[in-house]
């Protein structure tokens, strides 16, 4: 827990920001997966989306919002909380670099490896409450009542772990009014439905501030089944309603508040796998025995349709000739379906992780394989993707605003993801001085 000093000094800092004249309490809900288009033209796509489409009547919206390299969920949201991109931040992707696969498939869950500050650190050091119901690498985020995303096998440890990583007593205390939470492992729309209650009783029991809340089932359906399909558009629409519920709760919690919609990437169906694994173990780059990698040179990190290629020695000049005349067979070859292969100065230029030395990006319907194994040709293991490159339209997200400083049916037009930290924290009142983004509305 904080001193009395500290919470004295930081309190003093809170009231010369909140009480600006534009600071109002802000509620960020993240629908992963949510094209801009899904709303924006939801009658002619068949979808009816009353809450969302809200947004553009009674508040702002843009048209479509470009995204970071690559365009994953963690990398993104963590652009979203940060108005930086990945190179900076220091989110480069889902799953951590883990060669040898010693991590079992360990994602960026830990806030401490965000490099730069937050929104919850901004509004933190405000003096301002916050709150989080499994808001991407939000683990140990410096968050007054954190429900964070973490999960390991999806048997019953996992809840163990997030009660002793959620804000402690927190979890205890709203099983015993709402019943069981959702397993962090749980994308599904029955766990959205869950997380969304415990949402709601957060607002209305500590009215924080500042609170963010992600729902994940609407990604999952369309990785199932792709995107477009009926299965996706009919979690959407329930997507919809529990957006109504959350934000009835915020307007009645804080009248004056503000409620954003966001998103981390569009969608594109796919069909096929690519190993690019077996090239690089058949040109002696990485060292299999009995399955398990003994030893690297080169190795791809997947990103879905994408993928960096990291070197373990990055100035080894045999490596580098060797790997870029791989690079350079591979993308002559179609049935590796790569669009273009960035280089170490492309890559940081664009925003993507200076700890790669090159990034392939697929062609639409061409996605990353996950085990070495894989035949080429192969069907693709999942039916939508994303992961491609943030130029392509297809993978444009979602921002939508409503609330207290926000203008009515105002188009924002085609924005960059780093302009949204911005300004929601010009919105709520608080300062985010690393961002390279734009402030969107006007002061």
């Amino acid at each position: 827990m904080r001193s009395i000093a500290r919470c004295f000094a930081v309190g003093l800092l809170g009231l010369a920001t909140i009480t600006s004249a534009h600071a109002a309490p802000v509620l960020l809900i993240s629908i992963d997966g949510l094209r801009p288009a899904d709303v924006i033209e939801a009658q002619q796509r068949g979808l009816k989306l009353p809450n969302l489409q809200r947004f553009m009547t009674q508040g702002s919206y843009a048209s479509e919002v470009r995204g970071v390299l690559p365009t994953l969920t963690y990398p993104s949201h963590t652009t979203l909380l940060t108005g930086v991109s990945p190179d900076r931040h220091g989110i480069a992707g889902n799953l951590t670099f883990d060669p040898t696969n010693k991590n079992q498939q360990g994602w960026a869950w830990y806030a401490s490896d965000i490099r730069v500050p937050t929104l919850w650190d901004a509004a933190h050091a405000a003096g301002l409450s916050t709150a989080n119901v499994h808001w991407p690498v939000s683990v140990g985020a410096m968050v007054d009542w954190n429900l964070p995303q973490i999960w390991r096998t999806g048997l019953p440890d996992d809840r163990k772990l997030l009660a002793a990583l959620a804000t402690p007593g927190l979890l205890p205390a709203l099983e015993k009014q709402l019943g069981p939470y959702a397993d962090g492992i749980d994308e599904s729309l029955a766990g959205d439905v869950t997380r969304s209650r415990f949402a709601v009783e957060l607002m209305e029991e500590h009215k924080p501030a500042f609170m963010t809340a992600y729902l994940t089932s609407l990604d999952h359906e369309q990785h199932a089944s792709g995107p477009d399909t009926p299965e996706s558009k009919h979690t959407l629409e329930r997507i919809d309603g529990l957006v109504g519920d959350l934000v009835s709760a915020a307007m009645k919690v804080h009248p004056d508040g503000v409620v954003a919609v966001v998103s981390d990437h569009g969608f594109l169906p796919v069909q096929q796998d690519v190993n690019l694994y077996a090239p690089f173990i058949q040109a002696g780059l990485i060292t299999l025995k009995d399955g398990a990698v003994t030893d690297w040179q080169a190795m791809p990190w997947n990103d879905g349709g994408s993928a960096a290629i990291v070197l373990r020695e990055p100035g080894n000049a045999a490596t580098l000739a060797k790997v870029s005349a791989l690079l350079a067979q591979l993308q002559g070859n179609p049935a590796y379906g790569i669009e273009r292969v960035l280089d170490h100065a492309q890559l940081v230029e664009q925003g993507g992780t200076s700890q790669a030395t090159w990034f392939v990006l697929f062609k639409p319907g061409f996605e990353m394989a996950v085990k070495p194994d894989t035949p080429l040709p192969a069907p693709s293991h999942y039916r939508g993707m994303h992961g491609y490159d943030p130029a392509m339209p297809a993978m444009r997200s979602t921002f939508l605003v409503v609330g207290k400083g926000v203008p009515a049916a105002k188009n924002l037009g085609a924005v960059d993801m780093r302009d949204i930290a911005p300004t929601l924290a010009r919105l709520l009142g608080v300062s985010l001085a690393q961002a390279q983004g734009k402030t969107l509305l006007s002061p």
